[in-house]
């Protein structure tokens, strides 16, 4: 099922085609990503229900879960990428990530009502992600053709979001039929979580790489990618841009109350922004191949700023309820893989999975920063004039972005 298109001695002739199918490393790395974002999914879509409707925490403690789940992976991003890159074999510590999600879903029913195990849980699984990431999408990098790479990155995330859009069905539906056994959960995840890395271990290989053909890659080598291009500009931005973003928990909580639906439909709503993001990632992917991913990168941004503008002053419904949900999976599908075929081919080969692991690092530390910081603001105020106060602060980070020229990412940096 593995289709080297990139070899130690050159791409091979199919693979410089513009006309080359996604290959099939792509694929099966897709179908890893499928079964394991069923699994992550499931837990996602349960907790906002659990933690706020059963255990009766608050807007504090969700924003703190959410933050985790977002930035709990953020150190071990900079950790897969240079490991990835040292070792020249991304698919071991990809193997190393997913199994370690895989073993988090475990953990939940250990850890019963307490918040803390809840939370120790989710940093586990989100380790394993930041673990994995970097490096899988450096096998994603180097399988496709070069003029190509937006179009695998899509193909990449539609089959991982048709896992998060089987996700919440899959809880809902075991929720309906055994009740308060919460554990049946927990255990249909870890399952689906394994087959994911069952996928990974057989059908995917590592490139092969003649001995002595890549240097020596040392841990300062890839921090030095943030004083060139392309990263010198587009990860401080990137990051920035997540400062402004409010966790997803908050995005549906919103929804599930401006439209008057009940406490019980909160777990399906990520399947509106799912479904989106399915439909959209791959025609995203080819925007981003023929326009330049920094421009449908910041494209994205300003459609989430138009959702949260409309959780904050909108008249509420089922209208506007699916209006969000719609921007929301757009937004994922101009970001979400996009930044990263932007930056992957024009990075080192030898120092890819790091450069790409900094970039996702202050994402997701930003991310994680921002989930918190609407928690508090929601607490203390509501959650409309929150989604108002980080509506303005995305509009602002735009700005700024706006300013950095796209034409600074055609700088091919050397090897």
């Amino acid at each position: 099922m593995y289709l080297s298109n990139v070899r130690a001695t050159g791409a091979s002739p199919a693979a410089r085609r513009p006309t080359a199918r996604v290959p099939a490393t792509v694929v099966a790395l897709g179908l890893v990503s499928f079964f394991t974002d069923v699994s992550s999914e499931m837990v996602a879509a349960f907790l906002p229900m659990y933690v706020l409707y059963g255990l009766g925490a608050s807007y504090v403690h969700l924003g703190v879960l959410d933050g985790l789940y977002t930035g709990a992976s953020a150190l071990l991003r900079l950790v897969g990428g240079h490991l990835a890159d040292r070792s020249a074999r991304p698919k071991a510590v990809a193997v190393a990530g997913y199994g370690l999600s895989a073993a988090s879903k475990l953990m939940f029913p250990l850890a019963g009502g307490m918040l803390g195990g809840i939370g120790t849980a989710v940093a586990v699984d989100r380790a394993g992600k930041g673990l994995r990431t970097a490096p899988r999408d450096a096998l994603i990098t180097a399988a496709a053709p070069p003029k190509q790479v937006g179009a695998a990155f899509g193909v990449h995330r539609a089959l991982d979001t048709a896992g998060a859009l089987l996700g919440p069905m899959v809880v809902f539906a075991l929720v309906a039929g055994v009740g308060q056994a919460y554990d049946a959960v927990f255990a249909v995840s870890f399952c689906l979580a394994m087959t994911g890395l069952m996928i990974l271990i057989f059908f995917v290989r590592d490139r092969t790489v003649a001995p002595g053909a890549r240097p020596r890659v040392l841990p300062r080598d890839g921090w030095r990618l943030l004083a060139r291009p392309p990263l010198r500009r587009a990860a401080p931005y990137a990051a920035l841009l997540g400062l402004a973003t409010a966790g997803d928990a908050f995005v549906f909580v919103a929804v599930q109350r401006q439209s008057g639906l009940g406490v019980a439909a909160l777990p399906l709503l990520p399947l509106g922004t799912s479904l989106v993001f399915l439909a959209a990632a791959v025609p995203a992917g080819r925007l981003a191949d023929r326009v330049g991913g920094w421009r449908v990168f910041l494209v994205g941004h300003v459609l989430l700023a138009t959702a949260y503008g409309l959780l904050a002053g909108g008249p509420g419904g089922v209208g506007v309820a699916l209006a969000v949900l719609l921007l929301h999976g757009l937004f994922y599908a101009s970001t979400d893989g996009v930044l990263m075929a932007c930056l992957a081919p024009r990075l080192p080969e030898h120092l890819r999975a790091s450069g790409l692991g900094i970039t996702q690092a202050g994402q997701a530390m930003a991310r994680m920063c921002g989930a918190i910081g609407f928690g508090a603001l929601a607490s203390g105020w509501d959650l409309r004039t929150s989604f108002t106060v980080f509506a303005a602060l995305l509009a602002a980070g735009l700005v700024l972005a706006s300013a950095f020229p796209p034409h600074e990412l055609k700088e091919q940096p050397s090897s």
